[in-house]
């Protein structure tokens, strides 16, 4: 069995032929939703999936106020940052986070599970996260289709 790989034209072509889907996050697990949106953002779900070309598609994310966190992880899960300098470490509940920035907390985890390399900016910048279903009105000309979980 031979395996695909775009060449030339054919990688181009791949580039531009990126769709648009939207996903739901009314009372879906962070985590399970993320996996899910990695993959569509990455094109691994295509048959003509190239690992070292962008061949992803674009992502809508709505309702990301409502996203489900399971277990205790609302509690003890922690988000830090550091400023660099000494005693500039930031610590904040996820719970925190949720109520303020939930926008911030979805694409944190998608952006989390995609692939460390050379790529991942490109494919982060297909990806775009509201916190309530009047954002997908954005975007209404792309015709983005519904992926269910």
């Amino acid at each position: 069995m031979r395996t695909y790989v775009a060449k030339g034209e054919e990688a181009d072509a791949l580039k531009e032929g990126a769709q648009w889907f939207v996903i739901d996050a009314t009372d879906k697990a962070l985590g399970r939703l993320a996996t899910k949106a990695a993959r569509i953002l990455i094109g691994k779900d295509k048959p003509t999936f190239t690992p070292y070309l962008d061949s992803g598609d674009h992502l809508v994310v709505i309702n990301a106020d409502k996203i489900k966190m399971t277990g205790n992880k609302v509690e003890q899960k922690v988000y830090y940052s550091h400023s660099g300098y000494p005693g500039g470490l930031k610590a904040v509940p996820a719970k925190r986070v949720r109520e303020s920035k939930p926008e911030w907390l979805v694409r944190e985890a998608i952006v989390g599970m995609l692939p460390k390399n050379k790529l991942r900016a490109s494919r982060a910048k297909k990806l775009r996260v509201y916190r309530d279903a009047a954002g997908l009105a954005r975007h209404a000309g792309q015709k983005p289709q519904h992926v269910a979980l």
